[in-house]
């Protein structure tokens, strides 16, 4: 039977759209501090989120009439005109504190630089509305997140994972808006901090750490659009350069208007501003907001703010890429020339059904190719393709089964990872010891490398740790997760000019054919090519020999 809801049941349903899990409650906090004009956030974090989350600003505060009202339904200070096609904050969300309120127990403190300040704390329908001590600016604490949500908080992920998203949030805040100071703990600990100094390097400085900060610039360009009127949109923030790269792309962030979005056309504008810097299989590190018209961005196209609908959006990524472009320009960017070499044309790929346990090695060719006797066919190796193939297969287990060998780094490296890859450091602590690595977080956006990986007795580098991070981040996605595993089995793996012994070549050449797809690398490049002897006797004008 169809029937109306009452207001109450609506009024909850608001709310599980806003909250959905700790991250949310610290991104609606944190836009709020900004909103307020803040200079300078902490956002404390216990555990996962649900047990307790702080947030102190030195924004503009509320008087204590404005406090009890904003822990009400549908009340709002972000729409002053009352029209919502012209909101220039981050976004029109008035029952955030009221929907954070109706799934946690909420305290808020605040004061609009008065001669005292309010508390008022809302623990179910319970309201309590008194005067505190605290100078201008608001603190809201949340405790016990979906306490009446049993449901809710069972679905969360791990601890680690749920804290991992909100690291990542904050970190894109911190980088998009450098002109505030953004400080997070975790558990008493502080994951980084900015400086508010309004430089991006700074703010890179903090979140990445000096590798980063160091191999980056700053970028600042205007250009005018037509959106009705002529409007001018400016494009700032940072750009790394293309010696430091991650191997996935959520390390390009982008602001409109101040707030993180996620605009996947946007995003590939800017790794198109790179055009050919960028290695294929890699991505570049930048941070950019883009500051439009207020009447040219809606930012409520989406239930949690994740996206906007531009106006002029073609003339949007045309400027953002030109802008990207102009100034790598000015950076010292060169590369080596590569030089493609076409063997398809005169050796076929060994089909998969052809066996490697006959084949016997004769010599090398290059410092690259592996030449093998198999019955009448002459096979040509790709030392480093098949040394690939193997490390791959041998990593791919390792997660699942018992790990591979590793070398100690003496002394150990320190490397610098944003906040989420540090968390994923800690979340992935066993899958990285099966892999090879023995690290852990050593304070400030830095781990601490004591050991890597070292199969077939190669040792890979220290950047090999990122690499092996964002596979394991990338959890049940088999795809995203191969290809991560792939890159980093390319780490160790033999390169053109190695040397390699007789007797480790024919070891190499046992070990490529008991794997499980010999005759291809992980990137799906051959492995093995033949020429048969029919076709060496052609050339030579002889007959082939019989029996």
């Amino acid at each position: 039977m169809m029937r109306r809801l009452d207001r109450e049941t609506v009024d909850r349903i608001a709310a599980g759209e806003v909250v959905t899990r700790p991250a949310r409650v610290v991104v609606e906090l944190l836009e709020n501090a900004l909103d307020a004009g803040a200079e300078r956030v902490e956002i404390e974090v216990a555990g996962d989120g649900t047990e307790r989350i702080r947030v102190v600003d030195d924004g503009r505060g509320m008087s204590e009439s404005e406090a009890s009202m904003a822990v009400e339904r549908h009340t709002t200070s972000k729409l002053p005109g009352g029209d919502l096609t012209d909101v220039d904050t981050l976004g029109f969300r008035g029952e955030a504190l009221a929907s954070i309120a109706d799934v946690a127990r909420l305290t808020l403190t605040t004061n609009d630089d008065g001669a005292r300040g309010t508390r008022v704390r809302v623990d179910g329908d319970d309201v309590a509305v008194d005067s505190a001590g605290r100078g201008q600016g608001t603190t809201v604490e949340v405790a016990d997140l979906f306490y009446n949500r049993p449901a809710r908080k069972e679905s969360l992920a791990a601890p680690a994972t749920e804290f991992e998203r909100i690291s990542e949030r904050v970190a894109a805040y911190a980088l998009l808006r450098p002109e505030v100071a953004i400080v997070l703990e975790h558990d008493d600990r502080q994951v980084f901090a900015t400086a508010g100094s309004g430089d991006p390097v700074d703010a890179a400085l903090a979140v990445y750490g000096r590798e980063v900060a160091r191999e980056s610039t700053t970028i600042d360009a205007e250009t005018t659009l037509s959106v009705g009127d002529e409007a001018t949109a400016r494009i700032r923030g940072l750009l790394a350069y293309p010696s430091v790269t991650r191997a996935a792309s959520d390390h390009v962030r982008l602001a409109v208007n101040g707030r993180p979005v996620s605009v996947p056309s946007l995003r590939r504008t800017v790794e198109r501003g790179y055009g050919s810097l960028l290695p294929g299989d890699r991505y570049p590190i930048a941070a950019l907001d883009v500051s439009l018209p207020p009447s040219a961005v809606d930012q409520n196209v989406h239930p949690t703010k994740e996206t906007v609908a531009l106006r002029a959006a073609d003339d949007v990524a045309a400027a953002l890429e030109d802008a990207v472009s102009d100034a790598l320009e000015t950076a010292d960017l060169r590369r080596s020339a590569e030089v493609a070499m076409d063997l398809e044309a005169a050796l076929d790929p060994v089909e998969a059904s052809s066996a490697l346990g006959d084949a016997t090695f004769i010599g090398r060719f290059r410092d690259l190719y592996l030449l093998c006797e198999a019955g009448e066919e002459l096979l040509v190796i790709d030392q480093h393709a098949a040394h690939e193939r193997i490390n791959y297969e041998r990593l791919r287990d390792a997660v699942a089964s018992s790990g591979v060998p590793s070398a100690a780094l003496d002394p150990p490296v320190t490397k610098s990872l944003s906040p989420g890859e540090v968390a994923a450091v800690e979340r992935h602590a066993a899958e990285l010891e099966r892999l090879g690595f023995d690290c852990d977080p050593f304070g400030g956006g830095m781990v601490r490398i004591r050991a890597v990986p070292a199969p077939l007795g190669r040792v890979a580098d220290a950047d090999a740790l990122e690499t092996a991070v964002s596979a394991l981040r990338d959890g049940d996605d088999a795809d995203r997760r191969d290809e991560r595993l792939a890159e980093l089995a390319c780490h160790p793996s033999l390169k053109a000019g190695d040397d390699l012994s007789a007797e480790d070549a024919a070891a190499l050449v046992d070990r490529l054919g008991a794997c499980d797809q010999p005759f291809a690398c992980p990137h799906g490049r051959p492995t093995v090519l033949a020429l048969d002897e029919a076709h060496l006797a052609g050339g030579f004008d002889r007959h082939p020999r019989r029996g």
